[in-house]
């Protein structure tokens, strides 16, 4: 074992003694782990101070290990550029060739690039916290507990590790360096995005949990965008390969080709492609199966936490008003309703896009939490569950349900098709392929599965209620 991975230390230590003769490196990372630091510092004596005027210990205590975050991440801000220049910058400069015509294997030589572009910034992560928390204890501000320390500092590993990975996979998939930054506003977006949220999770008050969630999320994305660096990185591609044409006429043809499966008809579309597309997801259908129940008991679990007492009698009337406004009522609810839905669909796949499927599961999390919020509430108020399934879920819920798994699942199937090896197949290929396989579930199966379920749910479940409540 050891012997296959010297080749990768091998690599990465001399990239990282390259990286610290670079003036360009070596500056910034000094900046950002004395002086920004030492900024912090500054700024949190100034706003320890003003927060005590007013009585607001909480912000205070909230800001110092907010802002020892902030500092950890600073640093690895680094990483992202050292990343981009790993592959195409050294193709460029015409110093990768030597080291491609080695003997290395693909994944060593992969593995090296992505341990170097890590261990620079990550140490000056460390050293800058290092003497940001050197700074507090010198003057004698109480500094955040032990194990919240550990957390930001086990964030800031996991948070380098992803940013260096999704960069990595960029430069080893472009051929430019202006593309590369074109293309790292993917990789930019969604971890500031990620920052503000770990911020609202500090001020919040129960980091302690919530921490450890993101930790989790990170280490299997950072496993993930590994994964698909290896799947897809070949040596042959990046020196003869011009990944950054736009080839829009092919890139339409992958899609349409997988959205159509090959067929030739509407209805051998219809009843041969769209199954096989079902059939080829059939371990994502039995996960999002699987975490639909999970939802489900989560959100009838959150009746404890968070309790509704509903007055007497207010339920069964509330439907039976919904049911008296039926005669008069027009198709643009049911419209309404299976537009809501393939919007969440729609959000699911974009979510899955920078998440490799991921974080897609969001929306039917949210949808099967509520739902199961909902009927636990119910039976705490003393309305029989039994009925009340029946009555307002299942006749539309058995169109709706299986809908939002089939539409999440082939998100997930899309993300494993990511880390998927397949040679000769581009990133951007694989991804057309998938988004492919996505449009012919959607618009084979969920779609009309929603269409019948808004009507349902409009016209008929309301009366059902009706009838089968007291």
């Amino acid at each position: 074992m050891w012997a296959e991975l010297k080749p990768v230390w091998v690599i990465a230590r001399r990239e990282v003694r390259d990286q610290f003769r670079d003036w360009r490196i070596v500056i910034p990372i000094l900046l950002l782990t004395v002086f920004f630091p030492a900024l912090m510092n500054f700024t949190a004596q100034q706003m320890l101070g003003f927060v005590a005027q007013y009585g607001a210990d909480i912000i205070a205590e909230r800001l110092i290990p907010f802002l020892l975050m902030i500092v950890g991440f600073f640093p690895i801000s680094v990483s992202l550029v050292i990343a981009l220049e790993s592959f195409v910058g050294e193709k460029e400069r015409g110093s990768i060739e030597p080291l491609l015509s080695t003997p290395l294997k693909d994944w060593q030589l992969y593995l090296g690039k992505l341990v170097s572009s890590t261990i620079p910034p990550l140490l000056g992560s460390f050293l800058g916290m290092t003497v940001y928390l050197s700074g507090l204890a010198i003057k004698g501000i109480t500094l955040p507990e032990g194990s919240l320390i550990f957390q930001i500092f086990v964030l800031t590993i996991v948070q380098a590790i992803v940013m260096v990975s999704g960069a990595v996979v960029v430069s080893s998939q472009a051929t430019s360096v202006r593309a590369t930054n074109l293309l790292a506003s993917f990789i930019v977006i969604p971890v500031a995005l990620l920052i503000q949220g770990e911020s609202m999770v500090m001020f919040w008050g129960r980091e302690t949990l919530s921490l450890w969630w993101i930790v989790a999320g990170l280490a299997v994305l950072s496993v993930l965008l590994v994964r698909a660096g290896l799947a897809h990185f070949q040596r042959e591609e990046l020196l003869g390969r011009e990944i950054d044409v736009l080839h829009l006429r092919q890139g339409w043809i992958i899609f349409r080709q997988s959205f159509s499966g090959g067929a030739s008809s509407i209805n051998e579309w219809l009843f041969l492609q769209v199954p096989r597309a079902i059939r080829e997801m059939g371990w994502s259908i039995l996960a999002m199966t699987i975490f639909t129940a999970i939802s489900l008991f989560l959100g009838a679990a959150q009746t404890r936490v968070f309790t509704i007492t509903l007055p007497t009698g207010s339920f069964e009337e509330g439907v039976r008003n919904v049911v008296n406004f039926l005669p008069g009522m027009s198709a643009a609810p049911a419209l309404l309703i299976v537009w809501q839905n393939v919007r969440s669909m729609i959000i699911g796949l974009l979510l899955g896009i920078f998440s490799f499927g991921i974080l897609g599961v969001l929306p039917v999390f949210i949808t099967m939490g509520v739902v199961g919020y909902l009927i636990q509430t119910l039976a705490n108020n003393s309305i029989p569950t039994i009925e009340t399934i029946p009555a307002l879920i299942l006749p539309h819920g058995i169109f709706e349900i299986p809908a939002i798994i089939l539409a999440t699942a082939a998100v997930i199937h899309l993300g494993a098709l990511l880390v998927t090896p397949l040679r000769a197949r581009t990133v951007g290929e694989v991804f057309l392929t998938g988004l492919g396989r996505w449009a012919r579930v959607m618009l084979g199966i969920v779609i009309p599965l929603f269409c019948i379920a808004a009507v349902i749910e409009i016209y008929i479940t309301p009366l059902i209620a009706v009838k089968l409540l007291p």
